[in-house]
């Protein structure tokens, strides 16, 4: 299986191999998607780096617990991307392996517990255009055109 890559790996770095779930959560009328803005205003989807021994949907649940305070339904499975990248926030080279799956949000079980990360609901062509990860954007093109 050929595994879409994006991003430059530069020579003679090392880069921290990250595993990830992210999810494509779309509104009741179906015409924006969830996202989070973080503080300094980037745009990610709702998920991240996969702890210990989780499942792709344990991921996908805690994350959404943290950054939106909601329950979610873990649904069809879109694709995985990479992208090598370097975090100007933890000053490291990484290696995301996102996994993206569609997801179903449910009732609202309490607040996030991640500061500085705010839901927000935009469409989609906005949102293509304005992820942070490449791989992210290529999820959502990826999801609206299956």
């Amino acid at each position: 299986m050929t595994i879409i890559t994006f991003g430059v790996k530069e020579e003679g770095k090392e880069y921290i191999w990250r595993p990830a779930a992210y999810g494509l959560m779309l509104n009741k009328e179906k015409d924006k998607i969830a996202v989070i803005q973080t503080a300094d205003g980037k745009y990610f989807l709702p998920g991240g780096g996969i702890d210990n021994n989780e499942t792709h949907e344990e991921c996908l649940v805690r994350e959404a617990q943290e950054e939106i305070g909601m329950q979610v339904q873990v649904g069809r499975y879109i694709g995985c991307a990479r992208r090598y990248f370097y975090s100007t926030n933890e000053l490291k080279y990484y290696l995301s392996e996102g996994h993206f799956y569609q997801c179903d949000i449910g009732e609202q079980t309490g607040n996030p517990t991640e500061e500085d990360h705010y839901l927000r609901w935009i469409e989609p062509a906005k949102a293509i255009k304005s992820l942070f990860h490449e791989h992210q954007s290529w999820a959502v093109v990826k999801a609206l055109h299956d």
